[in-house]
């Protein structure tokens, strides 16, 4: 099977090039940037060179993308231009190439406003089956796209899955007020419990992705790491997160003072990946436990995988408030802290 891979150079496009070749797979990554990963570049806007890259392809792996980082930095046209334009490329070679398996890499930022409760509402437990509320031209255009992979599998029969990843990004929070009132590790271990996944579990879905496609045919599926809370614990983790987490994993509290860490007061979202295990047969190996037991044993809580990716400036130039421009009409909130 060959495999293209859109992105190559980008964190998760170089781990599936990675991890595909490590395993001896025919694999293309295609990129905007030279890279070791890279071998056609070029942008997926181009028409052209989408259809070369795609000469002898059975699956595609399409993680290419305009991110969040970009928003204010970058045109919404430039948004159009890559995240659906050079999707609608993809997909139209994708059947006049008959491919097997076509794999989109989403995101959960597609939610957007869903994703942050009225003040004094539960946590919000967030599945496939919640309406996505988009509050950017990022998710704007990430719905599209995934908009076009629907129809495309309606109309052609194109066998396509749709991933909504969480974070799994190593870069420093682009939140100051996060930035300030958490180390990075403690806050990257705490959102494991909600919001994170690590990028080898990524990886792993995208591979069960291609292996699962023409059986499934159509779906969506989130992954993020295995949440321990369930649909009871929501009232009081919007409110007191740490004695739900004391509760469910005591362990977490000595590790913690050790440390001088802290956890959240409250949560506003809990990413649920039910659907992902069960239709894809999907078994994540990092979750929030596993953090805190690498911790324990002093012990890199992030895979090898990762190590080796390291991080990855979404710009040329740095930025003194951060890794990247915030766009301010985002207007996400940040939740308190308090020590456990």
């Amino acid at each position: 099977m060959r495999i293209l891979v859109t992105g190559s150079a980008g964190h998760l496009g170089e781990a599936l090039v990675r991890t595909l070749r490590a395993e001896e797979r025919d694999v293309v990554g295609l990129d905007l940037l030279p890279s070791p990963f890279t071998d056609v570049e070029g942008s997926i806007a181009d028409r052209q060179l989408v259809a070369r890259a795609m000469r002898g392809v059975d699956a595609v792996l399409h993680t290419a993308t305009l991110h969040k980082p970009h928003v204010a930095t970058h045109s919404r046209q430039d948004f159009l231009d890559t995240n659906v334009t050079g999707t609608l490329n993809l997909l139209e070679e994708a059947v006049a190439a008959g491919i097997d398996a076509f794999v989109f890499t989403s995101t959960t930022s597609t939610f957007g406003r869903a994703l942050v409760p009225p003040a004094g509402q539960p946590t919000a437990w967030i599945t496939e089956d919640v309406t996505p509320e988009p509050k950017n031209i990022y998710g704007v255009t990430k719905c599209a796209a995934e908009g076009l992979c629907e129809l495309f599998h309606r109309q052609f029969d194109l066998p396509c899955l749709i991933l909504r990843t969480s974070r799994f990004f190593i870069e420093v929070d682009d939140s100051k007020a996060r930035r300030d009132a958490f180390d990075d590790a403690n806050l990257k271990a705490n959102e494991y419990l909600s919001r994170r996944v690590e990028i080898e579990d990524v990886v792993g879905a995208h591979q069960r992705a291609i292996e699962r496609a023409s059986d499934i045919g159509f779906g969506r599926y989130i992954i993020s790491a295995t949440t321990p809370f369930s649909p009871d614990d929501l009232a009081e983790l919007r409110s007191n997160a740490p004695a739900v987490v004391a509760r469910l994993i005591p362990g977490f509290v000595d590790e913690y003072a050790s440390r001088g860490w802290k956890m959240n007061d409250g949560l506003d979202r809990v990413y649920v990946n039910a659907r992902a295990r069960e239709e894809l047969g999907w078994r994540p190996r990092y979750d929030y436990a596993t953090v805190l037991d690498h911790l324990r044993e002093e012990r890199e809580p992030r895979s090898e995988l990762s190590r080796l990716i390291g991080a990855k400036p979404y710009h040329a130039e740095a930025f003194e408030d951060g890794p990247y421009p915030v766009d301010r009409a985002d207007g996400e909130t940040v939740p308190g802290t308090v020590s456990p």
